[in-house]
């Protein structure tokens, strides 16, 4: 099977499903977005502070963060953009979620 899967120049691969990163990570989007209900300011402003430190550890350079508190009724919903100076960074603090 090895023989039928020959690489036409140096940056072919033989692999299903692979791209060059640069058409992956192309910095056109630098900001991750984190939404969340609480059941009141004191719970959404610790996540925020939580969320802020452990973006600020994915950073090279200072991100920052932009965060919006909308009353729901019974929740208080907390919805943060967090914008990296590349995509890369944003990756790697939106996996540290998971």
């Amino acid at each position: 099977m090895r023989d039928n899967v020959k690489p036409r120049s140096d940056t072919d691969i033989a692999a299903c499903c692979c791209v060059e990163i640069g058409t992956v990570i192309d910095n056109s989007d630098c900001t991750a977005h984190w939404s969340g209900a609480f059941p009141d300011r004191t719970a959404a402003e610790s996540m925020l502070t939580q969320l802020g430190e452990r973006a600020q550890q994915a950073a090279s350079e200072p991100c920052t963060i932009h965060a919006t508190f909308t009353d729901r009724g019974a929740a208080l919903q907390l919805d943060i953009d967090f914008t990296f100076c590349c995509q890369a960074e944003s990756l790697i603090f939106q996996l540290g979620l998971r």
